[in-house]
């Protein structure tokens, strides 16, 4: 009798358990979840330091004075000393219209908290703050997914 060349049942379950454990043991390795928190933690700090450097560029132009209308009301409206978010919502500090697209292209937005379409709709997700004192300027990211040291991202100068 000549004998079947092939693979028995209990062969090819054995081939396909080692191949899910291994392939649940990259899974692990790699872990997904954390690797988007790490990069939604990176835009955010690109965020966040874009619109500082825009900020401060937009002084130096000003000859070190923040002489933006905000409002379009005519009146100069100083950053506010107390934390506050950037957009264009009631309560909001309206930036948008003092640094696009002169000092950027589009408002850096956070990437799960904020959308931007225009200066007109636009959330930023990113609060900023004026030191009434030393009159630095602080911009943080406060939904981290994944803290580092602190729990918010901030960028102050």
């Amino acid at each position: 009798m000549k004998k079947k060349k092939g693979f028995t049942l209990i062969e090819l379950l054995l081939v396909i358990g080692i191949l899910v454990i291994l392939m649940a043991a990259t899974i692990v390795a790699i872990n997904p979840f954390r690797q988007f928190a790490l990069a939604n933690n990176a835009n955010r700090w690109s965020g966040t330091t874009t619109i500082m450097n825009a900020v401060y560029q937009r002084i130096v132009d000003d000859v070190g004075a923040w002489t933006c209308d905000t409002d379009a009301d005519g009146m100069v409206n100083d950053i506010p000393a107390t934390p506050t978010f950037m957009g264009s919502g009631t309560g909001q500090y309206n930036i948008c219209g003092c640094l696009v697209p002169t000092y950027l292209s589009t408002m850096p937005y956070d990437p799960q908290a904020g959308s931007y379409t225009s200066c007109t709709t636009y959330n930023t997700g990113y609060e900023i703050s004026r030191d009434a004192t030393t009159g630095r300027v602080t911009i943080c990211a406060p939904r981290t997914q994944i803290p580092p040291e602190t729990a918010t991202i901030c960028v102050t100068r």
